[in-house]
This record gives C-alpha cells, sequence and structure tokens, in this order.
C-alpha cells in the first residue's frame, strides 16, 4: 500500500552501542521508521533523498516506509529468492550438514509465509519441492515431475515479498512454524532452535542487502524451555575392564573367517584409547599415525569424515570430508596415543593394510565404513561381551559412548581438564559440562575418600 502522509524528523544520536550512532527517523501513515549511520554526515544525506522524495510528491509504501526512489524494487524480492539467493551465498563455504540442516530450515520458512493463492500443494510436496529441486544449487536442473513442477509453480507466484516481515505479525507466524512438524505437531527444542537460527540469519542477509531496514525476529521472544546440557549419561560409560572384553568379543563378530569384526576393531580403539569421534576414525589415514614398536605412539588428526548424506556433499559420497569440528582449516589436533591401541593400529595394518588414499578404516571394498555396519557389529559384541542384564541396558549402547568413556577415565585418572578437552578436541567449559562423567565401578571409590576424609572408615 502506498501513501502521502509522511513525516520527516530530525536526526538522532544513539548512545546505547559502544561507539554513537546516528539515526534518520520518518513516520509513514503514523508508522515510524528509523536507519541507523556510523557518522552523522551519512544520515543527513538519507533525510535529504526523503525530503526531496516528499517534495516531488512521491508515495511512500506502508510495509518499507520507502518512495520508489529509495526502494530500487526491493519490495518486490520474495521470500523465496531471498531463500534462493542466502542458499547461493552459502552453499560453497558451508559443510554438507550445514547444507541440510539450511534447506530444511528454509523449507519451513517459504512456505509459512505466502499469500492465499489456491491450489496449495501438500505439504510434503512442497517440501521435496524446496528441498530436492528448488534450494540446492546442483539440484535445480533436475527433471521435475509434474507435481513438484505444479508445487514450484505455486510456490513462485505465493511467496510473500520479504518487506512484509516489517510487519510484527508475519514474524510471529513465521516463529510459530519453526517450533511445528510437517504434521502440526511440536518439534523438538533443538530442532526449533537450530531452524530459528537459519531464519535469523538468512533475515541479516536481508538486511545486508539493504532489503530490510533490520532484523524482525530480533523484536520477536519466544521461549522453547531451558538449552539442555546434554550431559554423559553416567549409564553408558564402560569402566577400562569392560572396555577391553567389548573389544575383545568384536573379533568374534562376523563371517566364517571373523573378518568383518577384526576390520573394526582398532576402530573401535581409537574411540577409546584416543577419544576419537568416529568420524575422525574413519578419516584417519596412516600417515597421521606415529606408531613405534614400544611405548605411546600419536595421531595427528587433520581431517574428518561425518555422515552427511549424498544429496548433500559435493562429491555425491555419503560422508562428507571436513576438516575437524570447531577448528579452521588446516588446523591439526595431536592426540597422544597409549601402547595398547599403538599395537591396535599395528596389527590392523599388518592384516588389512589401507584404503586407496591411505585410510586405515574401510570396507572389503575400500569405501568408508557406513554408520550402520559399525553399528550393527558393535550391537552383536555387546550381546557376546556382556550380561543379560547389561545387553538391556544403555551401556555403551552405541560406539559413540566408547568416546565417552575414554575422556571420562582420562579425568578420573587425574589428566588435567585442559590437556583432555586438547586431546578430545573441546573447550574445557564444554568438557567438564557435557564429558565428565564417572567411569564405571568409580562410586565406591568416591565414597571411600569421601570417608576417609570424615576422619572414617567404613
Amino acid at each position: 500500500m502506498k501513501t502521502y502522509k509522511v513525516s520527516v524528523w530530525k536526526i538522532t544520536v544513539n548512545r546505547s552501542t559502544k561507539k554513537p550512532t546516528y539515526l534518520a527517523r520518518w513516520g509513514v501513515e503514523g508508522t515510524p521508521f528509523s536507519k541507523s549511520f556510523k557518522t552523522k554526515a551519512l544520515a543527513d544525506r538519507f533525510r535529504a533523498k526523503l525530503l526531496r522524495a516528499v517534495d516531488k510528491g512521491e508515495p511512500f509504501d506502508t510495509v518499507t516506509g520507502l518512495p520508489d526512489s529509495l526502494s530500487q524494487g526491493q519490495t518486490a524480492l520474495s521470500l523465496l529468492e531471498l531463500a534462493v539467493k542466502y542458499v547461493d551465498h552459502r552453499w560453497a563455504e558451508a559443510s554438507a550438514k550445514q547444507r541440510d540442516s539450511m534447506t530444511d530450515a528454509l523449507a519451513v520458512v517459504v512456505p509459512a509465509l505466502v499469500k492465499p493463492v489456491r491450489g496449495r500443494p501438500e505439504p510434503a510436496v512442497l517440501r521435496s519441492a524446496l528441498r530436492s529441486y528448488l534450494l540446492p544449487p546442483p539440484r535445480r536442473k533436475r527433471e521435475r515431475p509434474e507435481e513438484i513442477a505444479a508445487a514450484v509453480r505455486w510456490v513462485e507466484k505465493a511467496s510473500l515479498p520479504v518487506a512484509e516481515l516489517t510487519e510484527t505479525s508475519r514474524v510471529h507466524t513465521l516463529v510459530d512454524a519453526l517450533g511445528r512438524k510437517l504434521d502440526g505437531r511440536p518439534a523438538a527444542a533443538q530442532t526449533y532452535r537450530r531452524r530459528r537460527a537459519v531464519a535469523y540469519n538468512v533475515l541479516e542477509y536481508a538486511v545486508e542487502l539493504e532489503v530490510l531496514p533490520s532484523n524482525p525476529m530480533g523484536k520477536v521472544r519466544r521461549k522453547r524451555g531451558q538449552q539442555p546440557v546434554q550431559q554423559v549419561d553416567r549409564r553408558t560409560v564402560v569402566s577400562p575392564r569392560q572396555a577391553r572384553e567389548l573389544l575383545n568379543a568384536v573379533t568374534y563378530v562376523g563371517g566364517w573367517d571373523r573378518a568383518s569384526g577384526r576390520r573394526l576393531r582398532a576402530f573401535y580403539g581409537c574411540l577409546y584409547y584416543a577419544a576419537l569421534r568416529p568420524g575422525e576414525a574413519l578419516g584417519l589415514r596412516q600417515s597421521d599415525c606415529t606408531l613405534p614398536e614400544e611405548g605411546w605412539g600419536r595421531i595427528d588428526l587433520e581431517e574428518t569424515r561425518p555422515v552427511a548424506g549424498k544429496a548433500w556433499t559435493d562429491s555425491g559420497e555419503t560422508h562428507d570430508r571436513r576438516g575437524l569440528k570447531q577448528r579452521g582449516r588446516g588446523e591439526v589436533r595431536h592426540v597422544p596415543i597409549p601402547p595398547p591401541l599403538v599395537r591396535m593400529l599395528r596389527e590392523h595394518l599388518e592384516e588389512f593394510g589401507t584404503a586407496e588414499d591411505g585410510r586405515l578404516f574401510s570396507s572389503e571394498r575400500g569405501n568408508v565404513v557406513a554408520a550402520s555396519s559399525y553399528s550393527r557389529v558393535w550391537k552383536r559384541a555387546r550381546e557376546l561381551a556382556l550380561v543379560p542384564a547389561q545387553v538391556s541396558s544403555v551401556l555403551a549402547a552405541r560406539p559413540y559412548d566408547l568416546r565417552h568413556a575414554g575422556v571420562s577415565q582420562w579425568l578420573n585418572s587425574g589428566v588435567p581438564a585442559p590437556e583432555v578437552a586438547a586431546r578430545a578436541g573441546h573447550s574445557v567449559e564444554v568438557l567438564l559440562k557435557i564429558y565428565a562423567a564417572c567411569i564405571d565401578g568409580q562410586e565406591q571409590e568416591m565414597n571411600q575418600r569421601i570417608m576417609r576424609g570424615l576422619g572414617e572408615e567404613e
């Protein structure tokens, strides 16, 4: 909607920031608008343009607050077009998991803000059109089934202009959609936070493009429960004795020659003795390892191969190829490894060698070991190594729990937290909040220490 009812006010100074900024302020149909500038000269220049537009009799848009001479067609940019621009902007540098997360959130954002156009597709079809055809750059030229093509035509026609998000009611609609599953039920708090972060960054990008004067999501607060601290369940953590028994049981899993389990014994050993993440162990190469005949060795980690899905990796492989988590490109993490793991890795290399690219752990065909494969072997090893009550419990239920056990063992052995954090690839804060679990059988020892401190003996 356009109007000629415009008031342009004096420049004001905002001193609430570290460096004062200057606000050009005006009102359109009684609605106040403002734009921040680093210097007074820039603010005065923008104010002069507003006054010039008023003198020329230009109509002002009630949504953006701008005259046509300053909007430069920005009001026409739809939310779908903004989403595509944002994906193009982020795609090359984003990891496969970030691409997955980004398109998941945008497949919620775009359908939430549409015009009342007839023929809206089913939610699952619309989501598929966005996630598999419109948003990922490599998939936009794929041949589209008629159902998908119809959904694409609909969303291109129905998607609201980005400028509509200056209305608070629109932002509330967006935030509500972020917290819902496809069937309308509430999504998990973690899913909501992840989607909201993507939506916020998209609107920040709109501000950079000068499509929006400010990020409207900053005005809408929605409590979704306290951020959960994902502490390790101490019941999942095995003792050193249990870890050894599990690693031994792995070798009995497989075909008649037991090769399936033996191929993975050193892989699980890396998770326990070096506290590697599964993706880090899968990316481990022989050149990353220092394996002396006696004593301690070392692993120099540089790459990880997390599971992401073929749709989101540049290579089309299921496993992405990335640098280490929360580290810059090319950074290396040095992990000293104890003699039991050194021997395990030497035995693995002697029996199985490496893949063509030097990776230690691969399938019989030389591919990256699938998560389903090493999880299946682990499930069988638990059945062989643990008593029935433990098998039905959460004790070492996942291979990842070996990493928790390894870190907990280091901490309970008295290794300083900063050193443990450096070896495990975490900050000290995260380490103490999440990974400081007690190993199995440690509670009694701790109780005895407390009794001795009280001057009593059990």
